[in-house]
């Protein structure tokens, strides 16, 4: 049994919420989701709240409530108030810079790296060494900022590369010489 499932979706006053079929449209301030859910349970909307129960009991449903749940809810959040990722860049002569619809890393290589912003998606540089990446779908917002993290993980022993602004990377202890 779910406990996120259980748990009522509450609709902001400025958000819209439809349901056709399989089809779900979220509508707000920020702009537009859709996605084609094939879930056999029920989805209903009563006043300002959305809740979604598992009438059939079968294995795919119960297993898969709690997930359809958590997708309308991050669409409800995404057209109201968006999401945001934070990457910091830490190394010597690391930076980033916006170029029209790109974005250009130098990151130590013999050349910059240019990484083509997507649909739906804002890319702020903050003093080239901080990357803020905003959209309305967290899914996406998420894998730009993997796909950006991915050009120069953080390594282990200076602790230079890219990484998020939580992410605490440990350094280890280099080799020392031998006596």
């Amino acid at each position: 049994m779910s406990r996120i499932g259980k748990q009522p979706i509450t609709i902001p006053e400025k958000v819209e919420f439809q349901k056709e079929g399989s089809k779900i449209t979220v509508k707000g301030p920020k702009g537009t989701l859709e996605i084609d859910l094939p879930f056999m349970g029920e989805i209903t909307q009563e006043a300002n709240q959305v809740i979604v129960t598992n009438s059939k009991q079968s294995n795919a449903t119960s297993a898969s409530y709690g997930l359809v749940r958590a997708l309308i809810n991050n669409m409800v959040i995404g057209v109201s108030e968006g999401f945001a990722k934070t990457l910091r860049i830490s190394g010597v002569g690391y930076k980033a810079q916006l170029k029209e619809k790109n974005l250009e890393l130098s990151l130590g290589f013999s050349h910059p790296v240019v990484y083509e912003i997507p649909e739906g998606i804002t890319i702020d540089v903050q003093d080239g060494t901080t990357i803020v990446v905003t959209g309305i779908d967290k899914q996406a917002v998420g894998q730009v900022a993997t796909d950006i993290r991915r050009f120069k993980p953080p390594e282990p022993y200076k602790g230079k590369g890219i990484m998020y602004s939580t992410e605490i990377v440990r350094k280890k202890a280099g080799k020392t010489a031998v006596k």
